[in-house]
């Protein structure tokens, strides 16, 4: 039996994808060349913003036709929209056989056996408040060897007016702190260089669990960054209103933490914030910021951005880009709001035409572009340490390479390297999207 799964969305998207693979495989299933070689077939959504909804739709309309021409053929829908629709997507798509919601993808195999069994759809989306993150299945292989995502929570409680989040992956729920570490020393032992530490606001880790017994997520932090054998360290993504003293002094302290933080602003307006239910003012996050870079003055900081947000004036918008020049962000990524049912924002009035939403949006990614360009361009005649992601799509003897600061950077050599060898460079240029470096020595 063959499978294959498309995913959409985020990194929390990406890694649910990798647990399934993992438990299929297990299961005996092999791993398709195409989606229309599959026996099952997994459709991982995404609808934190419409256009990935879209998509997810349209792929999964496209496949009625092979259904019908292939009635063993099982379809299953997952992610957030799965979770977001649940019944209505059968009734919707009568061609789909199975509907999970990310707390449900953990029993994928007795759910097919139920589909195979009963020839009938199967909803599973309801949200458990008992529900506990599994130990995960041993990571067999993977398209990046040399590093790897791993989820410590899933869920979110901050219900920020304009996220769908809580309501797709429902509230927090911590990760055993145990299951973490052997899942982290298992990945090393497969030869896992680097680490990326998952959930939608791991600066709330720990916190769903009993004052006397948590383990917070900078002592987490710290637990996994002291196992032998992991080069590097990361984590995404972070709430400001949850960013605590602690740790900022990980990035002075952790040898092997990259010097690289996503810390979404979303606005440069307190009105703003307020409306979107974010409990941090501008001032605050200027507070957040001015302490990392006390503490690790060459971090690289990138951000989220919402334009046109529900009765953002034209001073409210002023204000995002005021921010932005002060902080100087390495890079941003940016989108024009759009409503995502059921969140609060969708009732909210917008008297902000489409027009005026995509000047502004044009306006901030134009001036962060030049920003961008100008922090790369502060490492010209830096010395760094790089590990190789693969060759360059630059051309022949051209290799890429990934900073500490997450930076993207390509150089030339005869040598022939493999995904997570580590290479030492001078940085030459600064581009937008990438540095240019001269390498030093393998």
């Amino acid at each position: 039996m063959k499978f294959y799964i498309e995913t959409f969305g985020c990194q929390m998207n990406d890694r649910d994808s990798l647990i399934m693979t993992q438990i299929l495989e297990q299961a005996g299933y092999g791993q398709g060349a195409g989606i229309l070689d599959a026996d099952v077939i997994v459709i991982n959504t995404c609808s934190i913003r419409g256009k990935a909804e879209q998509k997810a739709y349209s792929l999964i309309g496209s496949l009625r036709k092979h259904k019908l021409a292939n009635p063993a053929t099982i379809l299953i829908v997952t992610g957030c929209v799965a979770q977001q629709e649940g019944a209505a997507m059968v009734s919707r798509m009568g061609h789909v056989d199975m509907v999970l919601g990310p707390q449900a993808i953990y029993g994928l195999i007795d759910h097919l056996e139920t589909v195979k069994g009963t020839g009938e759809s199967l909803i599973l989306t309801d949200q458990s408040k008992k529900f506990a993150i599994p130990p995960f299945l041993p990571d067999i292989h993977h398209s990046t060897p040399h590093k790897r995502f791993v989820t410590i929570m899933q869920g979110c409680n901050n219900f920020c007016t304009y996220c769908i989040v809580p309501f797709t992956r429902g509230r927090e729920v911590s990760r055993s702190p145990a299951d973490i570490i052997a899942e982290v020393q298992h990945l090393i032992s497969l030869g896992v260089k680097e680490i990326t530490l998952l959930g939608q606001n791991v600066n709330s880790y720990g916190l769903d669990q009993p004052a006397d017994s948590r383990t917070s997520f900078p002592q987490l932090l710290r637990e996994v960054a002291a196992i032998e054998g992991l080069m590097r360290l990361r984590f995404t993504t972070s709430n400001a209103k949850d960013l605590s003293p602690e740790l900022m002094d990980c990035f002075r302290d952790l040898d092997n933490l990259c010097l690289h933080f996503h810390l979404p602003m979303q606005s440069g307006s307190n009105e703003i914030l307020e409306r979107m239910n974010r409990k941090y003012t501008v001032a605050d996050y200027l507070v957040l910021v001015d302490g990392l870079r006390t503490v690790a003055p060459d971090i690289s900081i990138t951000t989220d951005v919402i334009v046109g947000f529900p009765n953002e004036t034209d001073a409210d918008f002023m204000g995002t880009m005021a921010l932005m020049e002060q902080v100087r962000y390495d890079s941003a990524f940016s989108f024009i709001y759009s409503n995502r049912p059921p969140a609060l924002s969708c009732d909210f009035a917008d008297d902000i035409s489409k027009e005026e939403k995509s000047r502004r949006l044009a306006l901030f990614q134009k001036r962060q572009r030049e920003i961008t360009v100008e922090q790369h361009q502060r490492f010209i005649g830096r010395e760094f340490d790089l590990m190789i992601e693969g060759e360059s799509k630059m051309g022949h003897g051209q290799w890429s390479g990934r900073s500490t600061h997450n930076i993207i950077v390509n150089f030339h050599s005869g040598v022939q390297y493999k995904p997570g060898d580590m290479v030492r460079v001078v940085v030459t240029e600064g581009l937008m999207n990438s540095l240019r470096a001269e390498l030093i020595e393998s």
